[in-house]
């Protein structure tokens, strides 16, 4: 048995947390995939990985791919990263980007009990809240034991901010108005969103106990609205 064939042999649930997280990295998710999920053949396991908070955009942004210049650093960043842990626990890395064809993230992702559509249609994490994004995923061969599901933290919200934040009342459960979202995002009030992340993902109780810094959601704003 080769070096990597060990290594899969033994790899656990908290190997990989503890990789993913010495990477700034967590895990979003994970489950068993059959053969309608779109899975690599021979995987066992599907973990989703996500940044780990509060730190991990202090820590990204001092990277060589933010600070070089050149086009798409974040999944630069990412490819180098989850790359580099797929090679250390003998798994397959997959990413939400690079396509198309495009890997079904936000059905992996719906697939892994962690995540839910929220009433203002944007998916909701159980960590993450309406913050929640995937830097990628590892397909691992082995079928893992993993944690028990989360639920749906939406169920438990009795005011559901998200319906009523956004200024322009671009979100709702059966569809996004995405022309009145660039529209405001082209106004001067629609620079607080701009600059500090989307208004609905903000006000979610479970994205304001996340961590993730305004630098980090004004990135991601202006590659949705350059």
């Amino acid at each position: 048995m080769g070096a990597a064939a060990a290594l899969c042999a033994v790899v656990s649930y908290d190997a990989v947390a503890e990789a993913a997280g010495a990477a700034h990295l967590e895990i979003f998710g994970a489950f068993h995939p059959v053969p309608a999920d779109g899975a690599p053949d021979g995987t066992g396991t599907l973990v989703l990985l996500g940044p780990r908070e509060p730190g991990f955009w202090a820590h990204v942004s001092s990277s060589p791919e933010i600070i070089d210049g050149a086009p798409d650093p974040l999944d630069r960043w990412s490819a180098r990263v989850i790359g580099g842990l797929a090679r250390e626990l003998g798994a397959q890395a997959l990413y939400p980007f690079g396509g198309p064809p495009y890997q079904p993230f936000i059905a992996w992702a719906l697939r892994s009990g962690r995540a839910w559509q929220s009433p203002a249609g944007l998916m909701v994490h159980d960590r993450a809240g309406l913050m929640v994004s995937y830097r990628g995923a590892l397909a691992l061969p082995q079928r893992m034991s993993l944690p028990v599901l989360a639920e749906n933290p939406c169920e438990t919200c009795a005011d559901k901010p998200c319906l009523t934040a956004c200024p322009v009342s671009a979100l709702s459960a059966g569809a996004y108005d995405l022309a009145a979202c660039h529209g405001h995002l082209d106004t001067p009030a629609g620079r607080d969103c701009l600059d500090r992340g989307c208004a609905a993902r903000r006000v979610c109780p479970v994205s304001r106990t996340y961590g993730r810094m305004e630098a980090q959601s004004a990135f991601h704003m202006r590659a949705f609205h350059p």
